[in-house]
This record gives structure tokens, sequence and C-alpha cells, in this order.
């Protein structure tokens, strides 16, 4: 008998996650805070894939898919595929599972994660956590099947004052060896992936757009964004103590590179890159 294609999901998914370490620092009550603007980035990024040629996609996959509101995008987009997706940790899935019933999703770690083909690998807010993007990203395009498309939208933020301000707070005698090397200060922008996907894709699509997202609550609200994503590194190292102190002086620091406006919200400019490569 033919087996369905949730199925074989299912089976080979578990297969992944058998092994895959957990990541218990990520909540998704924090992420899931700032939604709607998290999840404007995901909707640009699955509206430019492109079409595959002469068939529809069947099978997608979301890598590092949160609390699946990145997922539920891609679902949309994809209404008549089977879909998948995977994140390092175990809230992050819990809550995706609970909001997508209907999708299978595992605890899997996408630093060393292969399977497929897949038509369409959609990898939102999670590349940039992880090093070697020399052999991450071909090892990627391999997963894909011919004329499928990995889709990429990452944080390009490290020189906003919010990235900044974590550096030098961080570098507080009080903390400063608990926290060294806390801080991502690598990156890469287009002239580093485009050549470098260009040889091993028919098609590749790169451009970087500034979002500018009204917080209401001040400066304050800043601060929560980013306990959500950058600073959970930081917060995760340090005792109840400690980390108390540290968000007090962060939030100070906040208050002056963020002033509010008249009604009282602040303007977060957010600069993502985003990456479309057809295999």
């Amino acid at each position: 008998m033919q087996q369905n294609p949730a199925s074989q999901a299912s089976e080979t998914s578990t297969k992944v996650a058998a092994a895959a370490p957990t990541n218990p620092a990520w909540q998704a009550s924090q992420y899931v805070k700032f939604e709607d603007e998290r999840t404007r980035p995901v909707r640009d990024l699955v509206a430019a894939i492109p079409e595959l040629s002469g068939r529809e996609a069947t099978r997608v996959v979301d890598i590092g898919c949160g609390p699946g509101n990145s997922t539920e995008v891609l679902a949309a987009r994809y209404a008549q595929a089977q879909v998948h997706g995977l994140d390092s940790s175990q809230d992050m899935v819990d809550a995706a599972r609970k909001r997508l019933p209907q999708f299978h999703f595992d605890v899997a770690d996408v630093a060393t994660w292969s399977d497929g083909p897949f038509d369409v690998i959609l990898a939102n807010a999670v590349l940039q956590w992880l090093p070697d993007h020399e052999t991450l990203y071909p090892r990627l395009i391999e997963c894909l099947s011919p004329g499928g498309s990995l889709a990429v939208q990452t944080p390009d933020n490290l020189d906003e004052p919010a990235h900044r301000l974590m550096r030098e707070v961080a570098a507080d005698p009080r903390w400063a060896d608990t926290l060294k090397g806390t801080e991502r200060t690598a990156r890469h922008g287009a002239a580093f992936y485009y050549p470098m996907l260009r040889k091993l894709c028919s098609r590749v699509d790169i451009w970087r757009t500034t979002y500018y997202h009204p917080l209401a609550g001040g400066a304050p609200a800043v601060v929560e964004w980013f306990k959500g994503s950058a600073l959970r590194p930081f917060l995760s190292k340090l005792d109840d103590a400690s980390r108390e102190a540290f968000l007090s002086r962060y939030t100070d620091e906040i208050v002056k590179a963020y002033p509010a406006l008249a009604d009282g919200t602040v303007l977060l400019p957010f600069p993502r890159l985003f990456v479309v490569a057809t295999r």
C-alpha cells in the first residue's frame, strides 16, 4: 500500500529529531509579543519566491520555524504542499504544533540538519545565529529539488544602537567575564552571498530593507522586543540579580538612544537582508 506524504514526512522528521539538541532559552511567549512586526518581513520574503517551472511545489520546510508564524505564511503560499517545520527550541515547537496542528514540527538542530529534496526551504531570522555560512548555505542548496528555492531573511542590524549598546553594557566589569564572546560580531553582505550562491544556483535575488516599527510604550518596548531575540543569549548567562541589573542599565541607555515621539511611541529602525536562491 502506498504511504501518504504526511506519514512519510513524519517518519523522516522523527529520525531527524531523535538526535536533535534542544534550546530551552527560546521562549515563544516572549517572541510573539511583537508577532505582527516580526511576521511582516517573512511575508515579503515568501512573496518573492519564484514559481517552479511547469509544476507546483509539493514539499516545503520552515527551518527555525519559531512559534509557527512564518510557517503559517509559507503554508498560505503553498496550500497544496506538504508543510514541515523545525526549530531547536522545544518551547517554540510546542507553540507551533498548537498553532498549526495540521502540520508536522520537530525539534532539530539547523546547523546539522539535512533532508530533502524540498521545493522551498524557508529560513526566516535564524541563520544569523549559525557560523560557517560558506558551508551552511551550499549544504542547504543541496537539499533543494531542481528549480527549488532557498529563501533567507537575516537581521542586518549589528550597527544599530540597540546592538551597540548591548555590547557596551556587556563590557561592564560586573559581568564582562561571564558575557565575553556572547554578542554576534560577524556578518556578511550581498557581496559575500551573491558570488557564492551564483555558482550553485540558476537565479540569486538579494536585497536589503529597513523596517520602521512603531512601538507603543517607549524605550521599554524596545527592550521587550530584543528580550525575545538578541538579548536572549546575554540574559541566559546571568543569574537573576545580574540579569535585573543588566536590563536596568540597558534600558537607561535605550531611553537615550531611542527618544519617544509626542504620543510615547518609539520608531525602531530594523534593517534586514533577504536572499532568494533558486537551484
